[in-house]
């Protein structure tokens, strides 16, 4: 088992010639730095000017990184993967949106993918992203304690409205629901929401999924915390493990405001806090469910032989590996050839509402190292070999 991301066979075994040539000169153009953001700033003022660049986006970026504009586009994608027992979470990914009525839709389409998942076993997961469903303001005044306007009030018992629609759908439906993390000075009140819904809807099985981004230096601890109130009030804890995707805006806010930076010093200190948080939870695993979001095959490795070492199934239902599409294809595939169970995050919605998540990968990828030239190493390789 040591060795079974060297399978690129197995890894790229789905994606056609000309797929793979798409995905290797998009991570060769990924991996300049000064080219995404030349990119990123042409995509940001073509889309404002409403010039006609949806096509090539679509064409590129869009489509290696998302599985289509509708439920319904995804499913060619979805069925695809699922022959190779590889799971799928349909993730809405339109971001920035700020009415009321784009944050009713944001719940629909959760709700949608709940009902999705009670029909399809390749859907195994919903998901939505706190700010689908309100304001950043408003999570960033409730994390800092801040009164609310009364109008204010009214915005933030919708957005409580909005987390129990869905995790109630959840739990009748018998879907886990994965709720995402975002920056630091908002996420305290989307905890304190997670937290209730998992008291609420966590009593016998986990339903009910916060996330831990685990370049936060306090986030162990903030587990510890949260299993003992767990322990006390009769209620089992969901955690997606993931790294983070906002580290550059997190050091820059912290810098600005003069407070203590909220990410760990470096790159080991956090693949330290990952192994950390995901070795305790495993410990805990009657009392916890994991869904391990990494792209890191040490983390991969470790939560595998966590899992052989304690006789548990592989495939046990509280377990789950995940990484997003279009990256990290050798640790899905061969992981799920192996038996585990495996989701990858499949974005989709309109282009110019998806971009702003489109170009946090972008910008991810150029600035975690080594994530770009792996691809780019793998896909070279794959190419090599069907002698492309």
């Amino acid at each position: 088992m040591e060795k079974i991301f060297d399978n690129i066979e197995v890894a790229f075994a789905l994606k056609t010639n000309s797929e793979l040539d798409r995905a290797f000169y998009l991570f060769e153009m990924i991996k300049r730095e000064p080219l995404v953001k030349i990119g990123t700033a042409v995509t940001k003022f073509a889309l404002k000017t409403h010039l006609p660049v949806e096509g090539i986006i679509r064409a590129t970026v869009f489509d290696h990184f998302c599985g289509g504009v509708t439920e319904k586009d995804c499913m060619p994608t979805i069925d695809k993967m699922y022959t190779k027992n590889v799971h799928s979470v349909l993730d809405y990914s339109a971001e920035g949106k700020e009415v009321e009525d784009q944050f009713d839709l944001a719940m629909e389409k959760t709700l949608n993918t709940i009902k999705f998942g009670t029909e399809r076993k390749s859907i195994p997961f919903a998901v939505f992203k706190p700010t689908g469903f309100g304001k950043l303001s408003l999570y960033q005044k409730m994390t800092e304690g801040t009164p609310l306007t009364a109008h204010e009030e009214v915005e933030w018992r919708r957005i409580k409205e909005r987390y129990d629609i869905v995790s109630k759908a959840a739990f009748e439906r018998d879907v886990p629901l994965l709720i995402d993390a975002e920056e630091t000075w908002m996420q305290g009140a989307a905890d304190d929401l997670i937290e209730a819904m998992m008291k609420k809807y966590n009593k016998k099985k986990v339903i009910v999924f916060g996330t831990l981004q685990l370049y936060r230096w306090d986030r162990l601890d903030y587990l510890k915390e949260l299993h003992e109130r767990a322990k006390e009030q009769g209620f089992k804890i969901g955690m997606k493990l993931v790294r983070g995707a906002y580290m550059e805006k997190e050091r820059e806010r912290a810098d600005e405001y003069g407070y203590k930076d909220p990410i760990c010093e470096n790159k080991a200190a956090t693949d330290k806090m990952f192994d950390d948080v995901l070795t305790y939870m495993f410990k805990n695993i009657d009392d916890m469910a994991i869904f391990a979001g990494t792209h890191n095959e040490e983390s991969s490795y470790l939560l595998m032989d966590l899992i052989a070492k304690s006789g548990l199934d592989k495939n046990d239902k509280r377990i789950w590996f995940g990484q997003l599409y279009g990256m990290s294809d050798h640790i899905s595939y061969n992981l799920a050839k192996e038996g585990f169970n495996v989701a990858k995050y499949l974005p989709f919605g309109p282009v110019r509402d998806v971009m702003p998540y489109l170009i946090r990968r972008a910008e991810e990828n150029t600035s975690v190292a080594g994530q770009t030239s792996r691809e780019l190493n793998l896909l070279k390789t794959e190419r090599e070999r069907r002698k492309i």
